[in-house]
Parts: structure tokens; sequence; C-alpha cells
């Protein structure tokens, strides 16, 4: 199972960083014959991949014609308590299974994130975070690994952000966006929810100063995480109405994904 789910990983996430950096709005993504030879897989597998981006919002189907870059969601800001912190205080504690550690070249959506050149190397986390032993939230991490050197040398560390602190990069700030969504069926079954199921995705660029330390994707069980959302007055526009997008950069402290318990 675990080798099929990461074929689809790599297809989805590919396909995620063309729809974010090469295709505009209303564009037509690659047909399933050319992405089962590109990645030598399955149609199922490809099909899996674009139903996860479909669920997500990223693509749209149109019937008889194919499927498309869907229009941007908003953004919202937003803070959070970090992983450990959350589940402790539920009185559970936090454990992980890790699906994937390994040095990697940085795809240009993550170089982006990480404000990295395309193709540089980064440290590359994929885990299923629990509670208890009940699975809660998947995540995926990237780090400069010329920031932190051997950052995987001895396999998954404890804490991410315990590793960065201990080298001299205390994570201070961040950015998310979240966005509501339904699972796909290979994050539901490593979640144990049943495919369609409500799920919050995050993701977070995580600094230390004015160095981009991390960058991080998630997916959390709605039906057990609760996000706490400050609230403010709002700023002035800076764009006609009609044109402007709700967007915010959250400067909270390092949270969920971002957090010295998660990363």
């Amino acid at each position: 199972m675990r080798h099929s789910v990461l074929k689809y990983v790599r297809v989805r996430d590919y396909l995620r960083s063309l729809v974010t950096h090469e295709l505009a709005v209303g564009d037509a993504i690659p047909s399933e014959r050319v992405l089962c030879e590109r990645f030598g897989v399955s149609r199922m597998t490809v099909r899996q991949a674009v139903d996860a981006l479909v669920v997500e919002g990223l693509l749209q189907r149109e019937q008889g014609r194919g499927t498309f870059v869907a229009p941007s969601k908003m953004d919202l800001e937003v803070r959070l308590a970090s992983f450990g912190e959350e589940m402790r205080r539920r009185g559970m504690e936090p454990s992980s299974t890790v699906l994937t550690v390994e040095e990697v070249a940085a795809s240009p959506d993550v170089a982006d994130a990480l404000e990295l050149v395309p193709g540089e190397r980064v440290h590359y986390l994929h885990r299923v975070r629990h509670a208890d032993g009940e699975p809660m939230a998947i995540e995926q991490t990237w780090v400069p690994a010329a920031l932190v050197p051997g950052l995987l040398a001895d396999g998954a560390p404890e804490s991410i952000y315990g590793e960065l602190r201990r080298r001299g990069l205390d994570p201070d700030w961040g950015e998310d966006t979240v966005a509501a969504s339904e699972v796909d069926s290979q994050d539901a079954t490593l979640l144990g929810l049943r495919p369609g199921a409500a799920v919050l995705r995050l993701a977070r660029r995580t600094f230390a100063g004015d160095v981009a330390c991390a960058y991080s994707r998630s997916s959390y069980r709605a039906d057990r995480y609760v996000l706490w959302v400050p609230l403010r007055a709002p700023r002035p526009a800076i764009a006609p109405r009609a044109e402007q997008q709700l967007t915010t950069a959250g400067h909270g402290g390092p949270a969920t994904d971002g957090g010295e318990e998660s990363q």
C-alpha cells in the first residue's frame, strides 16, 4: 500500500507545482496518457492524483471537455497551537509514522516557498501525525539542506523545530493558508477516514528572522481538530474592491504543522 501511495503523491505534487507555477486559470492539465508515461504509473493512480486536486479545489472537471485549472481560493489569517501542545491540552500523547525521509531537489513551488532556486537540495519528511495512536493529520515538510546539513543523517528527527533551534535557528514567525476540503481516497486510508470526509488543508512557510527555514503542507481531520482564528478590524483596501482578494499574512508564532512538536 505504501508504495502505491508514494507513486500517487509524486503525481499529485507534480500537478500541484504545474498548476501553481506554469498554468493559468482555465488551462488544461496534461492528459492521463502523458502522465502515465511520464511517471510509469497506471491510469488509476493518475486519476487518484487528479481527484485529490479536484477535491482541494485546484482543478475542476468539465463534462466532455477535460480537467482544467480552477480559480484561486481566498486566504484567511490564522494562528495555531503546535500539534503537540494541542494534543497534550486534550490529554493525548502525540506520535508520528514516517512515510518518507530523504533529500530531494526542490520543485518550483517548494523552492519559491523557501526562497531557493528550483533544483536546490532540500530535506523532505512525509509523516502521519497521531494522538494516542489515532491518526490526526498528514504532513509534508521541506527544509533547505544547505541551511541544516545532515538533518536527516540518522533518520527523521523527533522535532524539526527542535533541531533548528539547536543549530541557532529559532523559528519565530510564519505564514499560513488554510482551506476546508474533502479527503481523497489515499489520504483517507492513512487517516482512517471514509473518502469524502472533511479535512482542513494547511500550507505554512516558517521563518527564523528573515530566513525561510521550513515549508509544509498538511491535511488535518476536521472531525478532531479545531482552528483558533484571531479577529481584527480589516485593513484599508489596497486595490479596487472588485479585484481585491482577501489575503493576509499570518505572523503568529510557529504552530500546528509549524510548531516544535509538529516539526
